[in-house]
């Protein structure tokens, strides 16, 4: 089984690398591949280059077994489409069992994306639910009534189709934070990895752009 998690990591941090080692855990799974999308479609586009964004994903995911980082979005020109995506791989991995790993705020949108039916036909949706969220909309709580999985055994048996919800630790990090702290010259050291805040700190990525420049340190 594959778990599937895409975003613009824009920069990448603990948050997500939590997130996904408690999924990969909990659902024994061969690997969690990290997706870094080319073109955002219900949100702000990345500030950073695909190419720097998917070096950030590789340095942060170095040194944990069954963590990939998967460059497929990045080689696609224009929206980032989850059906594409999937399809592509499905075509790469016709075997294993496919999990597309998602927040509840994007499960509560989901039956709004682009082509639902066919991604539910390529994957699993496997929800990851923080403490005490719950579900907004009525799309969302009929799609779960009507699909839910309630464990690993049932998302071997169903192959593809199923709803499952995960809770996981929660972590208050975001990339919106980070990269306030980086436009105002103060460091998220201990917020991220290392390794990428190295890259951003060499690259000068998120610093206030116009009346001056900071490098920050990693120190």
């Amino acid at each position: 089984m594959i778990g599937l998690f895409g975003g613009t990591f824009d920069p990448i941090h603990f948050g997500h690398l939590r997130t996904a080692l408690e999924v990969l855990q909990a659902l024994n799974m061969e690997q969690v591949r990290f997706i870094p999308l080319h073109g955002a479609v219900h949100r702000a586009q990345p500030e950073v280059s695909p190419a720097l964004r998917l070096q950030m994903v590789e340095a942060a995911i170095a040194d944990q077994p069954g963590f990939v980082a998967d460059d497929r979005e990045l080689k696609r020109a224009g929206p980032s489409y989850t059906v594409d995506t999937l399809t592509d791989l499905r075509r790469e991995q016709p075997d294993p069992v496919l999990c597309l790993m998602m927040g509840l705020d994007a499960f509560n949108g989901f039956t709004a994306w682009h082509r639902p039916e066919e991604i539910l036909r390529l994957a699993h949706l496997m929800v990851m639910q923080r403490p005490g969220e719950t579900l907004l909309t009525s799309g969302a709580r009929e799609l779960l009534e009507t699909r839910r999985c309630q464990g690993v055994a049932e998302l071997k048996a169903r192959r593809a189709g199923g709803v499952m919800l995960q809770t996981f630790t929660q972590l208050q990090i975001s990339a919106t934070q980070i990269r306030g702290m980086l436009s105002q010259g103060r460091s998220p050291r201990y917020l991220l990895p290392d390794g990428v805040l190295q890259l951003i700190t060499e690259h000068n990525l998120y610093t206030r752009k116009g009346g001056y420049t900071r490098v920050v340190s990693p120190i």
